[in-house]
């Protein structure tokens, strides 16, 4: 079974059927080539100053450069993506909310190994979610090409609803080609991996991630973002970086304020269905 592409116009609400069936998506395109241009310049002295990982899942050869929003403005548009938040906002819609989860560039080097499958909500300690309770939605960019030679995501289509093992193999997968600027979406609930990159250049994709707003963010924005980055940012990616009330009485500040009050310099009490 291979990936489902679709089209940078196709409707969200086929996109979502798609992603509850399979698990995962690729949207082709969706990205210009100026805005790829952008995010590559702008992480670059960034993704060259990242150590590479110290253990087989993070990469011997891979660097994993987050703090996209403060870093890469042009990748602020990604991050809030109509199209990706709509589908991700079906996903996630027995929350009242979700936020960010994580942003980095992923840069695999040449002779990097495959990955282990895993999937991605296991950063919940294990938690054993209901098979039909989704709690995050993820995106993989290619700001390069995604080949199977330069190790493109591998991903087990279908395999949301499966119980949880760590025995699953590449054998089992399929490889996420795709042309720069598309986006593979898929669930925290699908198997998959990064591939082994069998060339000489670098297989560069940014991931951005999203997760109900009453679990623990993979990346601390509070800290990646620093304040005076912060307090230049508009309302909606705020909100969506978590300075919001998550669930009913989740994230609050002192007095029962809107952390986007602080933010923002201004005071006043909130309500607990305030957004």
């Amino acid at each position: 079974m291979s990936l489902v592409h679709v089209t940078a116009d196709a409707d969200p609400a086929d996109v979502h059927e798609i992603l509850e069936r399979d698990g995962a998506v690729v949207i082709d395109r969706l990205a210009d080539d100026t805005t790829v241009d952008r995010i590559l310049d702008e992480m670059d002295p960034y993704i060259a100053a990242t150590p590479t990982g110290t253990d087989g899942f993070a990469g011997r050869r891979t660097r994993r450069s987050g703090a996209l929003v403060a870093r890469s403005p042009a990748s602020r548009g990604l991050v809030q993506h109509p199209f990706v938040l709509d589908v991700t906002g079906r996903l996630l819609h027995r929350a009242r909310r979700y936020q960010l989860h994580l942003t980095q560039t992923i840069a695999i080097g040449p002779d990097e190994p495959a990955q282990a499958i895993h999937r991605d909500q296991w950063a919940f300690d294990f938690f054993p979610f209901p098979a039909d309770h989704h709690v995050q939605c993820n995106t993989m960019w290619a700001l390069t090409d995604f080949t199977e030679a330069n190790g493109a995501t591998r991903v087990i289509p279908g395999s949301q609803d499966w119980p949880d093992r760590q025995d699953h193999t590449h054998d089992e997968t399929v490889p996420a080609e795709m042309e720069r600027g598309s986006c593979l979406l898929y669930t925290g609930k699908v198997y998959h991996g990064g591939g082994a990159n069998t060339t000489d250049t670098d297989r560069i994709g940014l991931n951005i991630t999203y997760v109900v707003a009453w679990l623990r963010q993979e990346e601390n924005q509070y800290l990646s973002v620093p304040p005076d980055v912060a307090a230049t940012l508009d309302d909606d990616l705020l909100r969506l970086l978590g300075y919001r009330i998550g669930a009913y009485a989740l994230g609050y500040i002192d007095d029962v304020r809107d952390p986007l009050e602080a933010v923002r310099g201004r005071s006043g009490t909130m309500s607990f269905d305030a957004g």
